[in-house]
């Protein structure tokens, strides 16, 4: 595989950014991962407006345009003759002496990572994850803004120590105040009574992409949505939950902490969803 790093494409084996780069010694940086479907990158402009909103707010200068990045992600898939993939691109704050005053670095860092990716495997979909709440509370807004997508994922990455010490696929971080937030890699919904309930933004959650694409498909379809607050216990009380990103799309949530979540078994409305968000992927890639 050809990873691309400060213009040029490099074998994998021999891809590699400074031990001084301000990415590697602090998390200094942001990202998004694309995923491509037959060759086409789904949603390449939000992914990227995101990125370049997110550099905005860290101060880090964009090394190219918009175009330049779009190009740039459509050649990575091109070389390395991939047509279903995951492919992250990523922007540092650059190589400088140790420090954390951002002036010590000159020009940011940008790496573009591609793998193959068929999907997450069918029997997820059909049999559903278990979630498992954790300890680990998400970052509050007031103290780190939700909208920069940062290379730093330690809070995520706790999170997921834990769940794994739940013998649980993702873990759910509460706010502060012990409602629910989202998962360590995932944006939350539950359904109950045919309404559609997810965690508004302003808790601190990342506005995911997928997420927003749900939101519209639901408006669509003419389910009701509720973006607001949840307590806890309205996992317990659901009668579907799935989760969502770049990656798993649409995925079924069945079981919380042990619990079946409805009759343990992906709903119709979740189901209906993701079989709605494929037609639109098949749609806007043209395939």
């Amino acid at each position: 595989m050809k990873i691309y790093i400060n213009r040029r494409f490099i074998d994998e084996k021999k891809a590699a950014v400074s031990v001084f780069d301000h990415g590697f010694l602090y998390g200094d940086g942001v990202f998004e991962t694309l995923r491509a479907y037959e060759g086409r990158l789904f949603r390449m402009d939000d992914h990227l407006r995101r990125l370049k909103n997110s550099a905005r707010k860290l101060k880090i200068a964009m090394p190219y345009t918009l175009t330049g990045l779009r190009r740039l992600l459509n050649q990575t898939i091109t070389i390395n003759h991939l047509k279903n993939a995951l492919v992250r691109i990523a922007i540092t704050r650059g190589q400088g002496p140790i420090g954390l005053d951002p002036d010590l670095c000159r020009k940011p860092t940008l790496v573009i990572i591609p793998r193959k990716f068929q999907g997450c495997p069918a029997m997820q979909y059909t049999k559903g994850l278990a979630v498992a709440i954790v300890s680990v509370r998400r970052i509050p807004a007031q103290a780190l803004d939700p909208r920069i997508k940062s290379m730093n994922f330690l809070n995520s990455i706790l999170a997921k120590i834990q769940a794994k010490e739940k013998h649980a696929d993702e873990g759910l971080m509460l706010t502060l105040n012990g409602e629910l937030a989202e998962g360590s890699i995932s944006n939350l919904f539950l359904i109950k009574h045919g309404r559609i309930f997810t965690p508004a933004v302003r808790l601190g959650i990342l506005a995911g992409i997928t997420r927003q694409i749900v939101l519209d498909l639901a408006k669509e379809a003419r389910i009701p949505v509720k973006e607001g607050r949840l307590v806890p216990s309205a996992l317990y009380r659901a009668e579907e939950c799935f989760l969502t990103n770049t990656s798993m799309e649409i995925m079924p949530a069945v079981r919380i902490d042990g619990i079946r979540i409805g009759n343990g078994k992906p709903g119709p409305i979740t189901r209906l969803l993701h079989e709605v968000y494929r037609k639109r992927v098949k749609l806007e890639c043209g395939f």
